[in-house]
């Protein structure tokens, strides 16, 4: 297996109000010599926004804000702005990030051309329920649960149609793909691509009609011992000559409860539903003292990469508390891919 690193927190919450509770699960994007990190931060009453600081190489803040970074200003994200991705497409920094309002939650997105101010666009997904869905990919060739994930929900007596399906984990590629964005997102239980060619296409019926070919656009679904209960994006894909590298997470339902550790695969470039590789054991686990205990135990939840020469750097949130990092050689990493697939 793949030797990993942990070179432990890099970032912890302070005293100032926004981010009081908790920080994680980041977005980093090295440029130049630095890496810029945009990350979740909560303050009491779980209310998040975006706080921002800068490192010097992968592990050095040299800067953190003082202040929120983006927070929220609409209806649809007025309970928090959470769970940044960033990559930089043809001039242009793309945000997306997912919007609270207390109740549900969508994807949205905000651009930048300087990486110090930021545009929202607004939301770019939209709630469908289960009933809706079902009668949408019923004739998809999907998996079962896809079908059957909303019974956790009737425990809380909630129906199919007051169930939403979840649109979490929504992240671009950092390069267009055959001329057009390609974007992951997840819908229970596994990870999906859509692409498109302007984000005004991403219209409630361009969702609704993507559910009904769903099949055709699954990468991963949930498929070992570490990904019993799901799986979802973590980092935006890194582009290798190998392909496009994912490093995503795994959640376990455990004697324990959930178990969320970090994963890996490797996807066709011009394809990605094409999986080359895939590790049939987890990148890393939670196994610190940091990533065993906090606001939700037993969590490595993978969610920023950069590489600095031929080692990768993951950025994670820790037990939903604060956020640390691991690193690996990335060509070790991508033979240890193209040596699953060979044994598949």
């Amino acid at each position: 297996m793949v030797k990993i690193k942990k070179h432990g927190i890099v970032l912890e919450a302070t005293n100032l109000e926004f981010e009081s509770q908790a920080v994680l699960n980041p977005a980093c994007i090295r440029v130049g010599n630095n890496v810029h990190m945009l990350y979740r931060a909560v303050r009491r009453g779980n209310y998040s926004s975006i706080g921002y600081c800068k490192l010097n190489g992968p592990l050095e803040i040299t800067e953190r804000a003082k202040k929120p970074f983006l927070f929220p200003e609409f209806d649809y994200e007025k309970h928090g702005v959470e769970d940044p991705r960033i990559v930089f497409i043809d001039g242009i920094y793309y945000l997306t990030y997912m919007a609270y309002n207390g109740k549900r939650v969508v994807a949205a997105l905000a651009t930048s051309k300087n990486l110090k101010t930021f545009e929202k666009k607004g939301p770019i997904s939209y709630l469908i329920s289960y009933a809706d869905a079902i009668k949408l990919y019923e004739k998809s060739d999907v998996m079962k649960k896809y079908f059957c994930f909303n019974k956790y929900d009737k425990a809380k007596g909630q129906s199919e149609k007051d169930t939403f399906i979840w649109g979490k984990d929504t992240i671009l590629f950092p390069k267009k793909i055959n001329g057009k964005f390609a974007m992951l997102h997840r819908v229970i239980p596994g990870i999906q691509v859509i692409y498109f060619n302007d984000f005004k296409e991403l219209t409630f019926d361009f969702w609704k009609e993507h559910l009904k070919h769903l099949s055709d656009y699954i990468i991963l679904d949930p498929k070992f011992w570490f990904e019993s209960r799901f799986i979802g994006a973590g980092c935006p894909p890194i582009e290798t000559d190998k392909g496009w590298l994912l490093i995503y997470h795994a959640i376990e339902d455990s004697s324990k409860g959930r178990i969320y550790r970090a994963a890996a695969a490797l996807l066709d470039k011009n394809d990605p539903t094409k999986v080359i590789g895939r590790l049939k054991e987890p990148l890393f686990s939670p196994e610190e003292k940091w990533e065993l205990k906090g606001d939700v135990n037993n969590v490595v939840f993978p969610t920023g990469a950069v590489v600095f020469d031929e080692t990768l750097y993951v950025y994670y949130g820790a037990a939903d508390k604060r956020i640390a990092v691991a690193s690996l050689n990335l060509n070790e990493l991508l033979e240890e891919l193209k040596i699953k697939k060979r044994k598949n």
